[in-house]
């Protein structure tokens, strides 16, 4: 699959500027973002780029000038470009280990998940997947039917699972993130987690039901689909969103409590936020 980088230069550089301009670009289909001393580096798969959607982006920050650099990348070894530029291990909690193939084994923690992440988001490094992360490490999975929700890499479904989880099931439109969730299956030695290429359409053709969904995605489309989530959800069961700012907690836990949900916790980790509800 044949990607396109853009390269983001923010005059001056502002974090809060970027981080809304990231924000912007994840609604527009960009995938992965890596942070620079000037900006950031973000990638979509060249299919769905589009150079309107890049004229419309605003930081929103009065006095910031906003330059972009397009170019093409194509298919190439992922896991070394991880290795060389951005990937390295981290343990969240003091828990659970994140690493790659390529790193050794450095600490002992209760947890270990090994990842190959390629082009797939979700590392442990990104906040929202950290928050993710720790709301499974608090919470009882023994035995629960789980729903890991645009799974990326697979690493939230691989915790459950590690966590005695019955049975996970992965989701994502990305076929990227499916094979390389396969690989990452197989890297933890996880047999209960099942994958598939869809969106929340999936749910409805699939009609199972969970115990616990997780859903790390953005704002627009956690409100656009939360009622699928909702139905796919068992009486009494847990949800747990991500991929959004403060500022759109509101938009969030009204939707989600105009179709029946209770807001249990909320985490917030540089201004990204991850809250949980509970279906009664």
């Amino acid at each position: 699959m044949e990607y396109k980088k853009i390269t983001v230069t923010l005059t001056p550089y502002n974090e809060d500027a970027a981080q809304l301009l990231m924000a912007q670009m994840g609604e527009r289909g960009f995938e992965s973002f890596c942070e620079t001393d000037c900006g950031f580096e973000a990638y979509i798969p060249s299919a769905l780029f589009s150079a309107d959607a890049l004229s419309a982006l605003d930081p929103i920050i009065e006095n910031i000038s906003v330059d972009t650099k397009s170019e093409s990348i194509p298919d190439q070894d992922w896991n070394k470009t991880w290795e060389e530029n951005y990937f390295t291990p981290i343990v969240v909690d003091n828990k659970c280990l994140i690493r790659s193939t390529f790193h050794k084994k450095e600490v002992d923690t209760q947890y270990e998940i090994i990842i190959n992440p390629q082009m797939s988001f979700g590392t442990g490094h990104h906040e929202t997947t950290c928050l993710m992360l720790q709301f499974i490490l608090e919470h009882d999975f023994t035995g629960k039917k789980v729903l890991d929700m645009g799974c990326g890499t697979g690493i939230l479904g691989i915790l459950a699972s590690m966590k005695g989880a019955e049975s996970v099931r992965g989701i994502d439109i990305d076929e990227w993130c499916y094979n390389n969730t396969t690989d990452n299956l197989k890297l933890n030695g996880i047999s209960n987690m099942s994958v598939a290429v869809g969106d929340a359409q999936t749910l409805d053709k699939e009609n199972f039901t969970y115990d616990i969904i997780l859903a790390n995605i953005n704002r627009n489309i956690l409100l656009n689909d939360m009622s699928h989530y909702v139905k796919a959800l068992n009486k009494g069961g847990l949800i747990a969103v991500s991929g959004f700012y403060i500022e759109d907690v509101k938009l969030i836990v009204d939707c989600a409590c105009q179709l029946g949900l209770t807001p249990l916790t909320q985490k917030t980790d540089n201004k990204w936020t991850m809250i949980s509800f509970e279906k009664h």
